[in-house]
């Protein structure tokens, strides 16, 4: 950076200082003592009067002035307020006459130091302000500032200090200046229940934390109210996750709203943004996260200035104030009329916070065209409990207890602490002989694949084809055999990259080609995501389902081994690439491939699997187009029997994501369904499902496409390579399916078998193999299809018998219902036509798709 850019943002920086200065709040009551000193001290444009002077307004001025006889305590700008004190041997307070009724700041500064016999780190007391307590049993032992916001009406401010048993007080320094009306008003909003809070005004309140995302330690002296604003960084969950953004010279602040009084240019001017450059499918939170005291509700603001747009209606997201959202699809440009870089506010009330972390976040909205989100500046402030209590819990000790009482609690605390210490006894010895049991000391344990034993550690290379995955599935690959395979990991052998890291081809000693995914370490998915993909594919056979042929975890690594998919991803195949296009039977035999693999996770077992990451990436082709669903890293065990839901984090795909999954953080297999209805229109459009580039009603493909199909014009937005070849019957077909998935709430979307269902249906209606379609779902088709039939034809059994062949298989996915279709159209026959009706509910949780449905046909055929 040249010298003169430096001196001209010097010379800004000077001028916002100067300006900042000349707009200084001036407080109708304003007392500001340095506790201790024989003489004024002047700090900033602030006149602290010395003890002496203040002495009038205290109760007990003979109390001890402290002096620490160093010149500098601490680095900071007051630091000589730090050097003297005021020790207080019994209750004491301090009276001011108050002018103006309204809020006033109190701040109270603590510097322990040695005085005498007064070791200052050794002193409890508590400070009360009239019949508020505002600190209790309070015992700083470094560098303090309490700051409190409180409502007075009338009469005197008076602060108290009161020693407890055998101890002592102190404070170095004390302020008290009323602050402006409009600084707080009476009203916020209600976190939960929502809705709107009335009542802040006879509030007492407690700074907890007062934050500048994006930007440097802000000082008093560059804010009119004399606060002081420190850095995000020791806050952020995740840093990598957030990006610094500065643009302090755009800030504006609008007429009769926000002024700097509120927040200062260095905070407005100043976010930490979503680290999503580059990457349109980003999909996280940017989260920072507080210690707090339980038991107490807190008020909360939110400062916003979009200084990262370059016009209006760009930025859309969601702000969380722990799990609970604070503001959905918020768009800055709209509650400033359209203008840019101008500074506003949000204040929030939460409900009793119960632990003591709270947590901010803010992440994108599902109807973004791109995945952004900020955050300004914060602040968290207590608020008095029903006592006008501000301090944490506070357990005062009975001393007119009897000895019995005191036994009693001395019995109880040592029987709790010895069962306390027979219980991690125990549970490290069951730890230990798990170990043992095992034979390793892996933080995850091997996974049996046959229901028994789990297998001992070994090298796979002659088994584990893709016909043969079996019960070794769960074998570890040595690290050699990976990096043979690999050819060292050959950066020309990298096939794709993902959240998880880098996919490579490789090849075994048995020449079976593999997919081999090696773990990034600075990746955001981890052991977590590593184990839950050995965990599920190991439990599950299925060919529509990729296959994990062997995992290896030595030397730190996470490797996932798989079986080799010759024509990789669904979406390559649709744009970006320089593949073959595809037909539209093609597709939709594709998209039945992975209706059926989905089908068969939410309905193999008495707990559905949900995938929660299904897009067009994660559907793999084999070398006959076949589709496999693949990456199971997110995926979850699906809710109880009595339950509806998995309450979980949101995890996922931008532009993929369940918009009810994402408000609620309630996960459901519905919200798999609603990620494959925008794989459908992917399918269909053969373009991103999020595209920046393009005008804002388009950037969305999912909203986009729902909008023409509402329309009834599906056919205007097809992929041109499709256009005059999809026969109108079938995308009307596929265009209603795609709807239904997309429905805005969960129990409106169909099940993936009726999604499978009216897929195979589109199918024939695009073979002409039905020539009126009826509406709504297939048993409808069905059933309106029997009064055609006028004579029956037999129904050919070379289908049938090899249909029937694959069922005595584990594997009965390769059963395809568009043959179902054919020969009940083909065969005419009523009595046929009537068993599938009465068959359809118990086919629908069958492995493969319709097992039990085939078997009845044969054994129908052979009556």
């Amino acid at each position: 950076m040249s010298k003169k850019i430096v001196l001209n943002f010097r010379n800004y920086q000077a001028n916002c200082l100067i300006r900042l200065l000349e707009n200084r709040f001036d407080p109708a009551d304003k007392y500001y003592i340095n506790c201790g000193s024989s003489t004024a001290l002047t700090v900033g444009n602030r006149i602290y009067a010395s003890d002496k002077s203040a002495s009038k307004f205290l109760s007990t001025p003979q109390d001890i002035l402290a002096d620490s006889n160093l010149n500098s305590i601490t680095s900071s700008n007051d630091s000589q307020l730090y050097r003297t004190a005021r020790v207080f041997t019994g209750s004491s307070r301090y009276a001011f006459s108050i002018s103006q009724s309204g809020r006033h700041w109190i701040r109270l500064h603590f510097y322990p130091f040695v005085y005498q016999n007064y070791d200052m780190k050794s002193a409890t007391f508590s400070v009360f302000f009239q019949k508020n307590t505002l600190l209790s049993n309070f015992n700083p032992k470094n560098l303090s500032v309490k700051e409190f916001s409180v409502s007075i009406s009338s009469g005197d401010l008076v602060v108290t200090f009161a020693p407890a048993n055998s101890s002592f007080a102190y404070v170095n320094a004390l302020e008290v200046f009323s602050s402006p009306d409009s600084l707080i008003t009476d009203d916020a909003s209600r976190l939960n229940p929502p809705g709107a809070f009335n009542g802040l005004v006879t509030q007492a309140l407690e700074t907890i934390a007062r934050v500048n995302m994006g930007g440097p330690f802000v000082s008093f002296e560059n804010d009119t109210l004399w606060r002081t604003w420190v850095s995000d960084q020791n806050f952020l969950v995740q840093p990598n996750l957030a990006k610094n953004v500065s643009n302090i010279a755009a800030v504006k602040y609008p007429s009769g709203g926000t002024t700097p009084d509120i927040a200062p240019p260095t905070v407005y001017g100043t976010c930490s943004k979503m680290n999503s450059e580059g990457d349109p499918n980003s999909n996280f939170n940017v989260s920072w996260e507080f210690s707090v005291d339980p038991g107490h509700a807190y008020f909360i603001r939110l400062h916003f200035c979009d200084i990262v747009s370059t016009s209006a209606n760009q930025l859309l997201f969601n702000v969380f104030i722990d799990s609970m959202l604070a503001s959905g699809d918020l768009e800055l440009s709209a509650k400033t009329g359209g203008r840019l870089s101008t500074a506003l506010y949000m204040d929030f009330v939460t409900p009793l916070i119960e632990k003591n972390k709270l947590r901010v976040s803010v992440g994108p909205s599902p109807r973004s065209g791109y995945p952004d989100a900020i955050l300004n500046g914060l602040e968290i402030m207590k608020m008095n409990d029903s006592t006008g209590n501000l301090a944490g819990k506070v357990f005062i000790p009975s001393h007119s207890g009897s000895k019995r009482n005191v036994g009693l609690i001395v019995g109880v605390s040592v029987g709790v602490a010895v069962a306390l210490i027979i219980i991690a006894i125990l549970f490290f010895m069951h730890r230990r002989c798990k170990r043992e049991r095992f034979g390793d000391s892996k933080t995850w344990d091997p996974i049996s694949t046959d229901g028994g034993t789990s297998h001992a550690i070994g090298s796979k290379h002659s088994s584990g084809t893709t016909g043969s995955v079996g019960s070794n599935l769960s074998y570890r690959i040595p690290f050699a055999a990976v990096q043979e395979a690999t050819n060292n990991f050959d950066e020309n052998w990298v096939i794709g990259i993902g959240g998880f890291g880098k996919v490579y081809r490789g090849i075994l000693k048995d020449d079976v080609k593999v997919a081999v995914k090696r773990g990034n370490p600075r990746s955001q998915q981890g052991l977590a995501e590593f184990r839950t993909e050995i965990e599920m594919l190991s439990q599950f056979r299925h060919r529509h389902l990729v296959s994990l042929i062997g995992y290896c975890d030595e030397r730190n690594e996470m490797i996932l081994i798989y079986e080799y998919m010759e024509n990789g991803t669904l979406k390559s195949h649709l744009y970006g690439s320089s593949l073959p296009i595809l037909s539209w039977k093609v597709r939709l035999e594709i998209c039945i491939g992975a209706a059926r693999g989905l089908h068969y996770l939410h309905t193999c077992d008495a707990k559905a699997v949900i995938h929660r990451d299904v897009k067009s990436a994660n559907i793999l082709l084999d070398e006959n187009l076949m589709a496999k669903v693949s990456d199971f890293g997110l995926s979850k065990t699906g809710p109880e029997i009595d339950q509806t839901h998995v309450s979980t984090a949101v995890k996922g795909s931008f532009g993929y994501l369940d918009p009810e999954y994402f408000r609620r953080q309630q996960l459901t297999e519905k919200s798999d369904v609603y990620s494959f209805g925008v794989v459908l229109f992917e399918v269909l459009c053969a373009r991103p499902v999020i595209d920046p580039s393009l005008p804002r009603e388009m950037v969305n493909l999912a909203e986009w496409a729902m909008q023409w199909q509402k329309k009834g014009q599906l056919d205007q937005i097809i992929d041109p390579n499709l256009t005059g070849k999809i026969r109108p019957d079938s995308l009307r077909k596929f265009g209603e399916t795609a709807e239904k998935c997309l429905a805005d709430f969960g129990i409106d979307r169909p099940s993936m078998g009726d999604v499978l269902w009216n897929l195979e249906y589109a199918l024939q209606l695009q073979e002409a193999v039905v020539h009126n379609d009826p509406e709504e779902n297939s048993t409808i088709v069905i059933g309106q299809l029997s009064p055609q039939i006028d004579e029956f034809n037999p129904v050919d059994t070379s289908i049938s018998a090899s249909q029937s062949e694959m069922s005595s298989g584990d594997d009965l996915s390769g059963i395809s219902m568009s043959k179902v279709f054919s020969q009940l159209v083909k065969s005419e026959a009523k009595g046929l036509v009537i068993f599938f009706i009465q068959s359809k509910s118990s086919f629908d949780r069958v492995d493969g798709g319709y097992g039990q449905q085939v078997s009845g046909l044969k054994q129908y055929e052979s009556n």
